[in-house]
């Protein structure tokens, strides 16, 4: 029952947030177009429930020449790849705010474990281990109030799979108002 009504306040929530949302959306794709050529969105594939995989959206924060399918972390001097606007946008976590469309479409949940890269063999996994591909990934979950990327990978997928065997009302409030 929790899993439907999870769903529709997702839904709800997401709507209401891109219409409240919607001028600094406006901003942002004027600030991301002066700031650099290139799309606005930034798409990149990811695994999402049961490992089916999908495209989530970002605002793009990196050059268009910028080595396909290669997490920043493994660039080389990833400095010189984002652009100025990027910066600001990982900083504020707003490169984020896009997800909200994935959230409508049902691709993803508010709370849930971070969606992995398609290529992230070992947390995938690793979450194997605890369920956590077995449910919605979300835009915040128990391992970013946890640490975020900061966490090694056995500890995050551990912590993903806590949320997954105690998914409710209470783990998602208590997730939102630690990411707030």
């Amino acid at each position: 029952m929790y899993k439907l009504f999870k769903r529709v306040s997702d839904f709800f929530i997401a709507f209401i947030g891109l219409i409240i949302l919607s001028p600094i959306f406006l901003i942002l794709i004027i600030l991301i177009k002066l700031d650099s050529k290139g799309p606005v969105l930034f798409k990149q594939k990811r695994v999402g429930k049961n490992k089916k995989h999908f495209n989530i959206l970002k605002f793009r924060t990196m050059r268009i020449d910028t080595p396909k399918d290669t997490p920043t972390h493994l660039l080389e001097n990833p400095k010189q790849w984002i652009t100025k606007m990027g910066k600001f946008l990982r900083k504020t976590s707003l490169d984020e705010l896009p997800q909200i469309i994935n959230i409508l479409k049902g691709d993803m949940s508010i709370i849930g474990p971070r969606p992995a890269l398609w290529n992230q063999y070992d947390l995938i996994a690793e979450r194997d281990k605890y369920g956590a591909n077995d449910i919605l990934p979300g835009l915040t979950g128990l391992a970013q109030i946890s640490g975020r990327d900061e966490l090694p990978i056995e500890l995050k997928a551990k912590l993903d799979g806590i949320y997954a065997q105690n998914i409710g009302f209470i783990m998602d409030i208590k997730c939102f108002l630690a990411t707030i």
